[in-house]
């Protein structure tokens, strides 16, 4: 019986193993940091809440409303300007791998644009568009368009030289060895600009709405700083991120899926 019970008190191999090989060994140690140390006292309450108060915070905002509002607000405008961004990038990219001079003439410009952080632009998008939805979408477009844009166009430039030319002898054309050739090659390069892009959507925009917004997880993180609640300001910080790795896993998932259904028909 002494035994047993010693064997049931070490730490089970099995769960060990789970944390390791699904990577939340990091993340769990860094929970049980924050409880450890919340608990003994290592830090004030005022700097960084415990865990429990935050989860209380989390349940108390998420049954008033407040929380979906605010995220609902900003996932919409990831969506909006996210999309906006896509279909800019990808069409761009597409054009000048389809007539090279344009690119000629448009990468002087773009590679200023490109060194220009979207928040510095606020003062000016406010200027013109005020403080509604548009220049929150406009910020998450400027944040997106060159991740994308530059990854769809090296893959464009990485399309196999041999399926090109037997595109061509087999009387394909321009549009048509891109679309059927160049498409399928550069898929990958899109899907991880896509990425890439939708990390910097999410920067911009919370930014942007911590600086001029009435709704959004930035502004719910600006208000709960102004009314002094730092566990409210950790379930907006929370909460972005869990909306950004599902959105990501969900862009991933996507990418595989895309990426063999590729490989199927070429």
């Amino acid at each position: 019986m002494p035994d047993a019970q010693k064997r049931s008190n070490k730490p089970s191999p099995r769960y060990c193993r789970i944390l390791l090989r699904s990577g939340l060994a990091l993340p769990a140690f860094l929970l049980l940091l924050w409880w450890w140390g919340s608990r003994s006292g290592w830090w004030s309450p005022y700097i960084l809440p415990s865990p429990s108060v935050v989860m209380n915070s989390f349940v108390s905002m998420a049954m008033d409303g407040s929380l979906l509002r605010n995220a609902a607000a900003s996932i919409l405008r990831i969506v909006k300007g996210f999309s906006v961004s896509l279909a800019a990038a990808v069409s761009i990219a597409f054009a000048c791998g389809a007539y090279a001079p344009l690119m000629r003439q448009l990468s002087p410009t773009l590679e200023f644009l490109r060194h220009i952080p979207p928040m510095a632009t606020i003062p000016m998008l406010i200027l013109w568009f005020g403080i509604g939805e548009t220049s929150k979408i406009v910020i998450i477009v400027l944040a997106a368009f060159f991740p994308i844009f530059l990854n769809t166009a090296k893959g464009i430039e990485e399309s196999d030289a041999g399926l090109v030319e037997v595109a061509s002898l087999f009387g394909y054309d321009r549009f048509q060895v891109l679309w059927y050739v160049a498409a399928p090659s550069a898929l990958p390069y899109i899907l991880t600009g896509m990425r890439l892009g939708l990390g910097y959507s999410w920067r911009s925009l919370i930014a942007a709405e911590l600086l001029a917004a009435s709704s959004g997880l930035g502004y719910l993180i600006l208000d709960a700083e102004q009314l002094a609640r730092p566990d409210a300001i950790m379930v907006g910080i929370l909460v972005i991120g869990a909306l950004g790795s599902a959105m990501d896993v969900f862009l991933s998932k996507l990418a595989g899926r895309l990426v063999r259904y590729s490989d199927i028909s070429v």
